[in-house]
């Protein structure tokens, strides 16, 4: 709208939705038109606001919240919703009734993440719940994958409680196929530093000794027929012979040692299991 004295443009913040409802609410833009009092632009901060309600939070939660640099209104709510929920199933759906929406519900996965890996020892809560979104929507499964691939690729920058937590949590999440196998495609196993030859080694150890023999086959077997997971194969199968078991002979027991070997070579089988065959 150009203002005829001084030349200026000035723009008028007119929603959409007004112009579309012109002919109920009157083009209040427009000099000398009617207006009939229908608000001209939605307060999309007060729905927001009144979204993310989740009641009275001590204040010793809202100043742990500030020290954990919960910085915006959203990640406070869904920071005082882990830190007073009774169980992972009422934080569930606690989370699920703030009613955020897409970058906004990617915090929930974030803040999850972030607790997780701040607490002192590991504690199961974080892990149960990640696994509880991923069931329950594939998009909170992507999200949780290209979170933990940014803390993979950060380990230099993790205290090693962090790292023991997420060692932990990713165990956790293959093990109940929250997650697939395919989530370590993004490590280089040519160019495998010492920090991440720690985590993948904690990792696999935990998921070859804790899964139930056929559970971690089908696990392996998942990976086992996708051409673009070759890689993944080859570099899992070298690490597991050459990485984890050379280490687990020189320092677990005899009867550990023995138990891994066997749980090594049902994974090495399944990952060969549905290989796509060379024709010569």
């Amino acid at each position: 709208v150009h203002s005829s004295g001084s030349g200026k443009e000035t723009q008028l913040r007119v929603s959409l939705e007004s112009l579309l409802s012109a002919d109920q609410v009157g083009r209040w833009w427009i000099i000398g038109s009617s207006w009939s009092g229908a608000p001209m632009i939605n307060d999309t901060n007060s729905k927001t606001q009144q979204k993310l309600h989740i009641g009275k939070v001590s204040s010793k939660i809202l100043e742990l919240a500030r020290k954990q640099r919960m910085n915006t209104d959203i990640r406070r709510s869904i920071f005082c919703v882990l830190m007073t929920s009774e169980d992972f199933l009422d934080a569930f759906e606690k989370l699920l009734k703030l009613g955020l929406k897409d970058q906004q519900e990617r915090e929930i996965v974030h803040v999850i993440i972030y607790c997780c890996l701040q607490e002192k020892t590991y504690n199961p809560f974080y892990a149960f719940l990640a696994n509880k979104f991923c069931e329950y929507e594939r998009r909170f499964q992507v999200t949780f994958q290209f979170s933990i691939w940014d803390k993979i690729r950060d380990l230099e920058n993790l205290s090693a409680t962090a790292i023991s937590n997420l060692v932990s949590l990713l165990a956790h999440l293959l093990r109940t196929k929250s997650l697939p196998l395919s989530v370590l495609k993004v490590i280089e196993f040519s160019e495998l530093d010492k920090p991440k030859v720690r985590f993948l080694r904690q990792v696999l150890s935990l998921l070859l000794i804790k899964t139930d023999v056929e559970e971690l086959s089908d696990i392996f077997v998942r990976i086992s027929d996708n051409p673009k997971l070759g890689m993944l194969r080859e570099g899992l199968k070298l690490f597991l012979t050459h990485f984890l078991l050379k280490n687990a002979q020189a320092q677990k027991s005899a009867e550990e040692a023995s138990l891994l070997k066997e749980r090594v070579e049902l994974a090495t089988k399944a990952l060969q299991a549905k290989e796509p065959k060379l024709k010569l």
